[in-house]
């Protein structure tokens, strides 16, 4: 039997085993740097296999080692992420949240449960080939500072630094089993922008005797929008969003202040950092016309994502010779953010997405209360990461 058909045959082996680690997880989401149990069962999974492993790191994060024969020769990473969103679960489904008002509504659930899958398969497979694979279960993706460089500064690549990792997303507009993936960047940088606007309140008859922070924050969104319009370079994809706009008067009462909450996400760092400048300049100088003040504090996120190209081709290739014909996409740029792009920046990476869509049902999205992966999908991914990390490790 061939390497192929050997994992296919695991798969099908440990299937059910992960559907159900997969709704246990469903059932019990727990938010960033709180994956308190969820920590506790993946390493109940991994006793259970006698595979060796830390614990605990940057609060609940896991990681440990399958090793093969001569394990020092070379070793392939994978990562899972593991934390929940703030969502109210609408999905009705049997195995549904019930930590209410808490989701996973990213499939950070069915991430970790094909990685414990294909820990198992690999740990199977040991005595067949040479090198080490490094798992690599990470808390909080969804909250800066984020677990991935929170992880690498507690030294996990001290011991082991691998020569290369790779992850996977699941993407509910996909057809169920389908990858797509893309050489270069891939998705883009992330930053917090925090505008506090200045002003002297008072009564909404009287706008004379004021200092209006609305009209002043209203004219400083508006403004802000030039960033993207009328000063990114129209072949760099940059988009800028207010989210929040908090101006706490009444009707008749105008406020002292109002506070906005904002992002910015591009693909090029020198750009990115004139954006920062465009920021503090726009918000300052516009408030500023109003006789309002701005203070502004930016909070750096992650770095876009890139994918090494020699590493993303090898990926292609590997995946078309497991999946069907046309099962294999090309992946485009996505203004999300993912901080595994710390990871890709100190070793050669390969992000991809798997579809998770569910046939004949609605396309529920990322991060909504209606989000489901068809746990078919379970069976690509848990084939992709092994084959993957033994065709990495040749």
């Amino acid at each position: 039997m061939d390497l192929k058909d050997n994992i296919k045959q695991l798969v099908e082996k440990y299937f059910d085993q992960v559907v159900s680690l997969r709704r246990q997880m469903h059932s019990f989401p727990e938010l960033s740097k709180q994956e308190k149990e969820t920590s506790k069962l993946i390493c109940q999974e991994l006793d259970k296999l006698g595979v060796r492993y830390n614990n605990n790191i940057y609060g609940y994060g896991v990681f440990g080692f399958i090793d093969g024969k001569n394990p020092q020769k070379k070793c392939v990473a994978l990562r899972a992420d593991m934390d929940a969103l703030p969502i109210k679960e609408m999905t009705n489904l049997p195995f549904c949240s019930t930590n209410e008002g808490v989701m996973h509504a990213c499939g950070h659930d069915m991430h970790m449960a094909s990685l414990l899958g294909t820990i198992k398969i690999l740990n199977d497979l040991k005595d067949s080939f040479e090198g080490r694979v490094m798992f690599i279960f990470q808390p909080s993706e969804e909250e800066y500072p984020g677990g991935a460089i929170s992880m690498l500064k507690a030294g996990i690549f001290n011991e082991v630094k691998p020569s290369a990792i790779m992850a996977f997303h699941c993407t509910p507009e996909m057809d169920c089993g389908h990858i797509a993936l893309k050489e270069g960047k891939l998705m883009a940088s992330t930053d917090e922008i925090y505008i506090t606007i200045k002003g002297k309140g008072g009564h909404g008859a009287t706008p004379h005797l004021d200092i209006d922070p609305i009209v002043a924050a209203c004219h400083v969104v508006t403004a802000l929008q030039t960033i993207v319009s009328r000063n990114a370079n129209p072949t760099t994809p940059t988009t800028f969003s207010v989210g929040r706009f908090i101006g706490e008067g009444r009707t008749n009462i105008i406020p002292s202040e109002v506070k906005l909450e904002c992002i910015i996400r591009t693909f090029d760092e020198q750009w990115r950092k004139r954006c920062h400048e465009l920021i503090h300049q726009i918000s300052e100088n516009t408030a500023q016309a109003f006789g309002a003040q701005a203070d502004v504090f930016i909070d750096p996120g992650y770095p876009f994502v890139y994918n090494n190209p020699e590493l993303t081709r090898m990926v292609r290739k590997a995946a078309e010779e497991v999946l069907p014909e046309g099962f294999v996409e090309e992946a485009g740029m996505r203004m999300t953010a993912e901080d595994f792009s710390y990871f890709a920046e100190q070793v050669p990476a390969c992000y991809f997405r798997i579809g998770t869509r569910k046939e004949g049902a609605p396309v529920a999205n990322l991060h909504t209360a209606y989000f489901d992966a068809d746990e078919n999908a379970l069976r690509t991914s848990m084939l992709l990461e092994s084959y993957l990390a033994l065709k990495t490790l040749e």
